[in-house]
């Protein structure tokens, strides 16, 4: 069963969001937050595998809230509700440690996929949002003062530390393909994809495959597509 924890100021949003995700049999809803100050605590005390997380709110909002929730609870997911006009909210939510992004206006099946993609343990690599914020981060957009000053930037070294086949599993990952895809493009097993993905992290120093498609972009290794 996956545990979701739902943080957003509006009841009717969050109401809207359970019933939408109760319908499924594997998914269960098992803590409601009304801002980032209630955050956090609902994620200690619901222990969930994903929250899905508004990023305005009043008081503490959404990437305060992510940051907080990342660095103290580790195996729990962020994904962020956004909208078209947040982008330079969401290039700090991923340099927080958000997974990735859902855009408020998805439909149910869009919701569901990405709650479980997210908690396989995948990046939730939506193109219509994400080419958008790789492209500013590999522009240096993303690297203004309001950027988190901690944030782990890997060196040309490490890039290089990449193997051949590591390079084209993070190519493909890129392009947003699962892990079940770049197997079968590859013609490798979905554990051996596990595995260079596991690899690509570690040599690259990030926490998970939105940093490292970041990575990807930064380094040269993909170009934004025309």
């Amino acid at each position: 069963m996956i545990r979701v924890g739902l943080v957003d100021d509006q009841a009717m949003v969050r109401v809207g969001l359970k019933m939408i995700l109760e319908s499924e049999p594997d998914i269960e809803v098992c803590g409601e937050a009304a801002d980032g100050s209630q955050a956090l605590a609902m994620a200690q005390g619901s222990l969930p595998d994903v929250v899905l997380m508004d990023i305005r709110m009043p008081g503490v909002d959404g990437l305060t809230a992510t940051r907080e929730l990342v660095a103290q609870c580790p195996n729990v997911s962020v994904v962020i509700l956004t909208t078209f006009d947040e982008d330079e909210y969401i290039y700090e939510a991923l340099r927080a440690g958000a997974s990735g992004f859902l855009l408020k206006s998805a439909d149910g099946d869009t919701l569901v996929n990405a709650v479980r993609v997210v908690a396989a343990g995948e990046a939730l690599l939506a193109p219509e949002v994400t080419r958008r914020v790789i492209e500013k981060f590999a522009s240096g957009g993303a690297t203004a003062s309001g950027a988190d000053p901690d944030t782990h930037v890997p060196s040309p070294e490490a890039i290089g530390d990449l193997s051949e086949r590591e390079v084209e599993v993070l190519i493909l990952i890129a392009r947003g393909l699962s892990n079940q895809e770049i197997a079968s493009t590859l013609f490798l097993s979905t554990t051996t994809v596990k595995t260079h993905v596991s690899h690509i992290l570690t040599k690259l120093g990030v926490r998970d495959r939105v940093q490292a498609v970041v990575e990807a972009y930064n380094s040269g290794i993909v170009l934004p597509r025309p």
